[in-house]
């Protein structure tokens, strides 16, 4: 049996890439919910919309990446 290591060291790297940027991200978009609360509570709707809407961005841009590892992983789906 042959290990590809080098294969092997670019899956894990940017395995570990692509995790830091979704947790960064998903991260992001809790921020922007909490920071919409506040700002509905002192600033009025026009300025926690805008924080929902960019929240609601970062949850969708996680969301795509993980429908994307389950069609790469899911053989039925190509």
């Amino acid at each position: 049996m042959h290990v590809d290591w080098s294969a092997l060291g670019k899956v894990a790297a940017v395995s570990l890439g692509v995790t830091v940027a979704v947790v960064v991200v998903f991260t992001f978009g809790v921020l922007g919910l909490s920071r919409a609360e506040a700002d509905r509570a002192e600033a009025g709707a026009g300025a926690a919309t805008v924080g929902r809407a960019l929240a609601g961005l970062c949850f969708l841009a996680c969301a795509a990446v993980v429908a994307y590892g389950i069609y790469l992983i899911v053989p039925q789906f190509h």
